[in-house]
């Protein structure tokens, strides 16, 4: 049976300082989510940015990777986001790859040709999830606004509803008035 954290705090407390940082280091030796996490807490800024970078490669390579073929394991993609958000709790880097990440799969899209429904949804959703952040956070918008719209015009000649899809969650946002035609 697994100790409950109150458990582990009680038991933290018998330790000593010495104690205590020789346990640290180990769990430190021992893991690599450790490793990161620690990283980010002792170095800060400068951490959190070389996470950025690390997990933007991450996602870039499940797209168009150095070498080979892209194998679109889209799971690893979007689980390298949440893993960046729990080491980080950065909202604004998390979203900023979030839109990397929908900005990778429409430049896959126009690179090699329509992919499947289920490519397509990933994407949507991905978007829906920028674009409410956006819609609540207003400085995100701001700074975003460019790529934000960029993603929607780079979908012009894609199939499966997907332009009008990202389309509609862009103007949803209700910073921007939609022309009439």
């Amino acid at each position: 049976m697994k100790l409950k954290l109150s458990d582990v705090k009680k038991k933290l407390k018998e330790y000593d300082q010495k104690e205590l940082i020789q346990l640290i280091s180990e769990l430190y030796k021992n893991s690599k989510e450790v490793q990161t996490y620690m990283d980010v807490r002792l170095r800060g800024d400068d951490a959190v940015d070389d996470l950025f970078t690390q997990t933007k490669k991450k996602i870039k390579d499940e797209f168009f990777p150095d070498r080979g073929h892209g194998k679109l394991r889209l799971s690893q993609a979007k689980k390298s986001i949440s893993e960046f958000e729990k080491m980080t709790g950065d909202k604004f880097k998390k979203t900023e790859l979030m839109l990397y990440y929908v900005e990778q799969g429409v430049e896959f899209t126009n690179s090699f040709g329509d992919i499947d429904e289920s490519f397509y949804n990933s994407m949507v959703s991905m978007y829906e999830k920028v674009t409410s952040v956006c819609a609540r956070e207003e400085e995100y918008y701001h700074a975003l606004a460019d790529r934000l719209l960029r993603v929607v015009t780079d979908t012009e000649d894609i199939g499966w509803g997907f332009p009008d899809a990202l389309a509609y969650l862009y103007y949803d946002m209700g910073y921007i008035e939609e022309e009439d035609e």
